[in-house]
């Protein structure tokens, strides 16, 4: 045992707060250091480097064992694992009866300290002995029924209590817990760590729109924290001139009323009562009248919670405001209504929904009751309000339609008709904040707000009410109405209003002008606009607005430069078939959406279609613009490109040669325009092995893009990033490491860290890592990125197969040959399927499979796949290529392997010719050559001849020349 203080971090699962505060409490007081991080967590802080510190610096780590604590999905489990494959000190202490099938059979072998049912003087002492370890008494011991002294400094009105040492409080009218209850960890322990910042009465304000959920965590958290009081009063506070009854009644309960005092007298008494009292909790559940709520607020060492839809309670409490659930905790919600959904419905379920807990509490209702999913989707498009209002969800006082609906009407009520104007206009837009900015420079052209029309406190004073009757959430910039609500108004919106409304959403959005939407600087403004051009109900009525059609084509191209290629393929494509029938598939602008299509198409990963959509633009484009347009040649540089992608190097280069010589004459040498084509020729060049000529014009384009865009130009940093690949590909290894390592820095400055662009550039840098002989890191990198390409392009993307085939050559690197075989072989079969036979790509892997094959020991296999891949490469790349080279290489080494030495030297004197030829002498590459040929001499006995290559140095070649890694 030891009684020496020690760093403790006490490890629980949401639910369990209460615990955790009792633990931590009773342990501090016992004079070890502890870390709960409710106490000692900033908002904002990082949570996963907060854990990892404190799991570092602890000398032990108290887990509070429950089932909640073992729920899947819950941060608990990364924490006691960690502790367990660390080998740190793990103190289990059960706080409810468990199982043993309830335990991981990692932890099941444990022995645990049981403090459940204890009472609190002797859970006290288990926990304390659970830390500090057992040891045998010293003296007599204590008769157990006998009370202790009370050594805590702090009163015990206001220490933490042990939550099972009580019931329910004596005085208590709260309702049943929900048994649906779930997710909300984060806000329950927000108002927890609110309501106990100070001494006297703490006013902790819940709000947010109808059916987000206020009273559901009010009551949760009433019954979670039970145990904390001795008085919990549930107050129904729609009326405020209700409180006094609701306040007699508490005091009826508690004997301080009179009978003959009226309700005020009463309630009075009651306030004056709890200044002295502790331990009591108030929820004033539905305050909508801050003004007339506030004279009435309980003060002394208590707790009030209020809910409300109003967001006017500053200076009067704590405001914690609601959002919908999160994501994940819509699919846990879900999931645990109707266990049999999967993952993947429950998301579309979720959005179609707007994660608001009283429309995926009713949905649960009706698709429980036999209704299929399909046909409950297609019910909320079609018929929105009148699914909404069927509902079978006890705790909640009316459905989310009703919620609307009287919402609305008391909006009217009160007289409010520019607000009322505006919550109609608002359900037009987007379920995406709408920028204030956006109303006040359109006001004069909308023809649906009433009033002057110069006001400048518009749209402020209609705002107010909106927020006050939960129908928007408003902010210092912007206004928000979920997607719910705005699909309920629509439907009661009458037809004639509908069309002007619909005159002022297309007035509104035309006036809007983002910026740039090729610059980073301005794609949050895009992205606020698109949300909205993008809407269904809004898409759908725009597309023939003429006005709009500049907008629109921009709002393409943003999407595409951003990184979000599906929107902007569903985007481009919606318009180009609306415009090409509206407008025919040869106008200007419909052409411009199927220029986009092809963007899009490209980067989703078809190549395929994307090159029959592109030729298809540039032959119209030619036909009707002329071969010199501007136009046109955006269209047969897009082909150029395409054909790359499609492993035609040789075609591309004909037609990019041909069209930078066309932009440099039209539009000059420094154009944007014309320092891509340039950026591309010299890709195209890399990819043909001519990486000198290659290294010189990305060297001038990279020059020029610095004058002419700056440093941070995306552009800029691609040209950095693309110098930096071909300076890999000369050997040139620590200089394209420090330029890849700037790139990288750049593109997450700049685009963020799942940006297309930042993930190439972590790709990479992590193979010239891989070059360089850093294995680990490059593991490291490549299995991040594999991970977020999966996750944003799919498992079939031509940028995924190059990540994990990236992955499986580190693998092989770091000698684990099984693991990398078998990725190979399931990436050569899917660029096979995806790519072609004879595409570069498929030819990439095919060798690394071979070289893989050869690591293991299976000569033959791989000698006769590689003499499959040199035939491919000599037919597609061409005899002088660097990786047909590069194959013959390998080829030879799989021969030396096979003591066919004749042949294996014949081959390697063929490759270090072409290196020498190529690369130069001081190339690695050439350099492996060298030394694999003498070690083949020195096998045949020709020990001088090998001697005379390398010097006197001859060694045995690694048995290959280096696996192709896609950029």
């Amino acid at each position: 045992m030891t009684d020496i203080a020690q760093r403790i971090f006490v490890s629980y699962a949401g639910p369990d707060r209460a615990w955790a505060e009792w633990a931590s409490w009773q342990l501090q007081q016992a004079g070890h250091q502890v870390e709960l991080d409710r106490w000692s967590w900033r908002t904002g802080d990082d949570f996963v480097q907060k854990m990892n510190l404190a799991l570092d610096k602890a000398d032990a780590v108290v887990a509070l064992f429950s089932r909640q604590y073992f729920a899947p999905k819950r941060w608990t489990r990364e924490e006691w694992s960690a502790v367990v494959a660390l080998r740190g000190r793990l103190v289990p202490v059960a706080i409810e009866l468990l199982a043993d099938d309830d335990i991981p059979a990692l932890l099941a072998g444990r022995l645990r300290t049981d403090v459940h049912g204890l009472d609190e003087t002797v859970a006290t002492a288990a926990l304390l002995e659970a830390v500090r370890g057992p040891a045998p008494p010293t003296g007599p011991v204590a008769f157990p029924g006998a009370a202790s002294p009370d050594t805590t400094t702090k009163p015990d009105a206001q220490r933490p209590r042990l939550p099972s040492s009580v019931g329910l409080p004596e005085v208590w009218n709260v309702r049943r817990r929900n048994p649906d209850f779930s997710g909300r960890e984060a806000v329950l322990g927000q108002v927890r760590t609110g309501l106990l910042s100070g001494h006297q009465a703490v006013v902790q304000a819940l709000q947010g729109m109808g059916g987000i959920g206020k009273t559901q965590i009010a009551l949760e958290y009433a019954h979670r924290f039970a145990s904390q009081y001795d008085l919990v009063w549930w107050v129904d506070a729609e009326r405020a001139d209700q409180l006094p009854v609701r306040y007699t009644e508490l005091a009826d309960r508690l004997g301080i009323a009179k009978s003959d005092a009226g309700s005020e007298a009463n309630a009075h008494a009651l306030l004056q009562h709890l200044r002295t009292r502790h331990r009591w909790l108030l929820i004033l559940d539905n305050a909508e009248q801050p003004d007339q709520i506030e004279p009435w607020l309980a003060e002394g060492p208590g707790h009030v919670l209020i809910t409300s839809r109003n967001p006017d309670w500053h200076g009067i409490a704590h405001q914690s405001d609601l959002d919908v659930f999160t994501r994940t905790d819509s699919l846990v919600y879900l999931q645990s209504r109707m266990p049999g959904m999967t993952a993947e419905r429950a998301e579309l379920l979720a959005q179609d929904l707007g994660d608001l807990p009283l429309a995926l509490a009713q949905a649960a209702g009706v698709l429980r009751s036999g209704m299929t999913l399909d046909r409950y989707r297609q019910l909320l498009t079609t018929n929105t309000a009148r699914l909404l209002q069927e509902s079978d969800v006890r705790d909640y006082p009316a459905p989310l339609a009703a919620t609307v609906t009287i919402a609305a009407t008391r909006l009217t009520d009160d007289g409010h008709p520019d607000a009322n104007a505006l919550l109609r206009l608002g359900a037009f837009f987007g379920p995406e904040p709408i920028p204030i900015a956006w109303l006040e420079t359109s006001r004069p052209r909308l023809a649906t707000i009433p009033g002057d029309p110069d006001d400048p406190m518009w749209p402020r004073k209609a705002l107010q009410p909106l927020g006050r009757f939960g129908l928007a959430r408003t902010d210092f910039d912007t206004f928000q109405i979920h997607r719910l609500t705005q699909a309920i108004l629509r439907t009661q919106t009458s037809p004639d209003l509908i069309a002007v409304i619909r005159d002022d959403v297309t007035a509104v959005l035309a006036a809007v002008n983002p910026g740039d939407p090729q610059s980073p600087a301005d794609w949050p403004a895009w992205a606020s606009l698109t949300a909205h051009l993008t809407a269904p109900h809004v898409a759908t009525v725009i597309a023939d607005r003429a006005e709009l059609r500049p907008t629109l084509t921009k709002a393409a191209h943003f999407l595409i430069r951003s990184g979000l290629p599906r929107t902007a393929h569903d985007l481009s494509t919606a318009l180009h078939k609306a415009w090409s029938t509206d407008l025919g598939p040869d106008h200007p602008d419909a052409l411009t959406c199927a220029q986009y299509v092809g963007h899009a198409t490209v980067d989703l990963g078809d190549l395929n279609k994307a090159h029959l959509i592109i030729e298809d633009t540039f032959a119209r484009r030619r036909r009707v613009l002329g071969a010199d347009h501007p136009d046109t040649l955006h269209s047969a540089n897009d082909l150029a490109v395409t054909l790359v992608y499609l492993g035609e190097y040789a075609e591309a280069r004909r037609m990019q040669e041909d069209v930078l010589a066309r932009r440099r004459r039209v539009l000059g040498e420094d154009h944007p325009d014309t320092l891509n084509s340039a950026s591309n020729l010299a890709g195209t060049l890399g990819d043909l092995g001519e990486y000198a000529e290659a290294r010189r014009m990305q060297e001038d384009v990279l020059a020029r893009r610095r004058r002419v865009l700056g440093e941070d130009h995306p552009d800029t940093l691609a040209s950095v990033g693309n110098l930096a690949n071909t300076l890999g590909d000369l050997g040139e290894y620590a200089e394209a490491r420090r330029m890849k390592e700037d790139v990288l820095a750049g593109h997450r400055r700049v685009l963020g860290e799942d940006h297309p662009d930042t993930l190439a550039s972590v790709g990479n840098l992590a193979n010239t890592l891989g070059d360089l002989g850093e294995y680990a890191e490059a593991r490291r990198m490549k299995e991040d990125v594999l991970a977020r390409r999966r996750r944003v392009l799919g498992k079939d993307h031509p940028d995924t197969l190059a990540s994990v085939g990236n992955l499986a050559n580190t693998l092989g690197d770091l000698g684990e040959y099984a693991e990398a075989r078998r990725m190979q072989e399931d990436v050569l079969a899917r660029r096979r399927r995806v790519l072609g036979e004879d595409h570069p790509d498929t030819l990439t892997s095919a060798n690394n499979l071979a070289t893989t094959l050869h690591s293991l020991g299976e000569y033959t296999e791989a000698c006769r796949m590689k003499e499959d891949v040199l035939a491919g490469r000599r037919r597609v790349l061409g005899e002088d290529h660097p990786d047909t080279l590069a194959s013959v290489g390998n080829l030879a080494a799989t021969l030396h392997a096979l003591r066919q030495y004749p042949a294996a030297v014949a081959l390697l004197k063929e490759v270090r010719v072409g290196y020498l030829r190529l690369l130069g002498v001081k190339h690695p590459k050439t350099a492996r050559a060298t030394q694999e040929l003498a070690a083949v001499l020195t096998a045949m006995g020709r020990t001088h001849e090998a001697q005379l290559l390398t010097g006197g140095k001859s060694k045995r070649g690694k048995g290959r020349f280096g696996r192709k890694r896609r950029k």
